[in-house]
């Protein structure tokens, strides 16, 4: 059975564990408890082909950022999740981003990035303008 290998990153307080949870559960959790790594894995079909997804929740705290680069190191793909509600969270994924070219040493590294806590419309600080 092939894995895929994906590391979760942003910044504290923006919702990956919460997405992750609802991704390999279907249940949301409402409660904030800091991560400092956690690891799932979840059998899915790729290409009509059985799979298993290893995902790496990982802390978002600047304590942690150290580690970061052995989670990129060992990651196939990557998920940086900012909170819409947190221009900060925002612009942090860049370096982030960065750290993940420098650290894989390419320039073509699977990434998706997701704007999360959407349904919190009335405390949005970032814009569609953002994103051009």
């Amino acid at each position: 059975m092939r894995e895929y290998k994906v590391v979760v990153l942003g910044s504290g307080g923006v919702g990956k564990s919460a997405l992750t949870v609802q991704f390999v559960t279907g249940s949301f959790i409402e409660k904030y408890d800091p991560t400092i790594e956690d690891f799932y894995r979840k059998e899915i079909e790729v290409d009509s082909s059985p799979s298993v997804l290893e995902i790496l929740d990982t802390a978002g705290t600047e304590q942690f950022a150290s580690m970061r680069d052995l989670y990129i190191k060992n990651g196939q793909g990557f998920i940086l999740v900012y909170s819409l509600v947190n221009q900060q969270s925002f612009q942090d994924i860049k370096p982030m981003r960065d750290q993940i070219i420098r650290v894989k040493r390419y320039e073509r590294v699977p990434m998706i990035l997701v704007g999360n806590k959407v349904d919190l419309e009335g405390e949005r600080e970032v814009s569609d303008k953002n994103y051009k």
